[in-house]
């Protein structure tokens, strides 16, 4: 947009400025950038989809990206174990998924924890600090009504970058 015009444009009012910044495409936005439409993408654990289509649809899959978006599902760790051993296996199990589809735990921006008990706060702590480098996302963390399913300890997903 041409400076005169801007200066016309903005004496109409913020809020006329920022309705049209919204609804501007994202090719404007980006100074001549083609836009890309982002494509919902689901990352399977071998890496590739399987060759036979299942008879029922999935209830939900593991991990999809969206754009650079990535959603991680919840993982729990099914085995006997104490709150350290699960949460150890469960980041582990989100580090792998993260470095499949491309991103890392680094480029986590939200993790919610599900915990059995709030008694396994301290301990779950003691594993998790430090895993998703220097400055980590946001996190929300909550004991679980009625436990949660697999007699996992604690449940984690999360969302991050590509």
């Amino acid at each position: 947009m041409a400076k005169s015009n801007r200066r016309a444009f903005l004496k109409k009012g913020p809020a006329v400025a920022v309705a049209a910044a919204v609804a501007a495409p994202a090719s404007v936005l980006a100074q001549g950038a083609p836009a890309e439409k982002p494509v919902k993408k689901v990352h399977y654990a071998s890496g590739k989809k399987p060759e036979k289509t299942p008879e029922k649809p999935p209830l939900f899959n593991s991990v999809v990206s969206y754009g650079n978006l990535l959603f991680i599902s919840g993982i729990g760790a099914h085995f006997e174990g104490d709150i350290k051993a699960h949460t150890k296996h469960v980041l582990d199990e989100i580090q792998k998924n993260l470095e499949r589809a491309g991103s890392s735990m680094e480029k986590v921006l939200k993790v919610n924890v599900y915990l059995n008990d709030l008694k396994d706060y301290d301990g779950m702590n003691e594993v998790f600090r430090g895993r998703f480098g220097p400055e980590p996302g946001v996190r929300t963390t909550i004991a679980a009504a009625g436990g949660i399913p697999g007699n996992s300890l604690v449940e984690i997903d999360c969302i991050a970058y590509i």
